[in-house]
């Protein structure tokens, strides 16, 4: 057989920096702070936690370090044993008139932004990606969202599964990252986290290792 057992899970996570109206992002903080946070709390067994980035809150200008961020997750992986295992990409970011969380079934290829990003780009109704179609086309997670949120809300989470990421820029990282997750047979994920105001930050840090623990157990 030659098998060491199940193969590992890597997970990969990224989180946003400041952005108009939201001066501190919680996933700034979470995603900073996770890997010292689980090696005190211990990792599910069977995971590994990757890369854990603070990307710019910007689209179009931003998207050269995001698919750096991707492809980095992806090589050597190819050339290697099919047995490498699972990769999974959480995005965390901020819903800042959110009272619970949300874990994202799709995204729209849509770029309409309500305010100018970090960068000053405010895209009104265009493609994100022009070559795959209209502003309706969509991009679904592979992952199970339904069990996903079912097995955080038996861990006492107010927590729900969404369709509609909006239309700002995590929406167009989470459309570029399902579209790149497709291409390589990975997967990715998109998490709305409230503001520490909502839901303190212990509480969202615990959400976080919990998230990992479900997403562990799914194989």
């Amino acid at each position: 057989m030659g098998s060491e057992g199940p193969s590992v899970i890597t997970v990969h996570v990224t989180g946003f920096k400041k952005f108009h109206g939201v001066s501190e992002n919680p996933t700034e903080t979470i995603v900073s702070n996770l890997k010292k946070f689980m090696e005190k709390k211990g990792l599910p067994k069977g995971l590994v936690l990757g890369k854990c980035k603070v990307l710019e809150t910007a689209g179009q200008g931003a998207l050269g370090p995001l698919y750096e961020l991707l492809e980095s997750s992806v090589t050597g992986r190819d050339n290697e044993s099919s047995n490498m295992g699972q990769i999974i990409w959480i995005h965390f970011g901020v819903n800042s008139g959110a009272t619970r969380f949300a874990i994202e079934n799709q995204a729209f290829n849509e770029a309409t932004f309500r305010c100018p990003d970090e960068l000053g780009w405010k895209p009104q109704r265009l493609p994100i990606v022009t070559s795959d179609g209209s502003i309706s086309r969509t991009r679904q997670t592979s992952l199970p969202v339904n069990e996903i949120v079912n097995g955080l809300a038996k861990m006492g989470y107010d927590v729900m599964p969404s369709d509609d990421a909006g239309r700002f820029v995590c929406n167009y990282v989470y459309y570029h990252s399902l579209r790149f997750a497709e291409q390589r047979r990975i997967n990715s994920l998109f998490v709305h986290v409230p503001l520490f105001l909502t839901i303190d930050e212990d509480s969202q840090m615990q959400f976080a290792a919990s998230l990992l623990e479900v997403l562990a157990s799914l194989h």
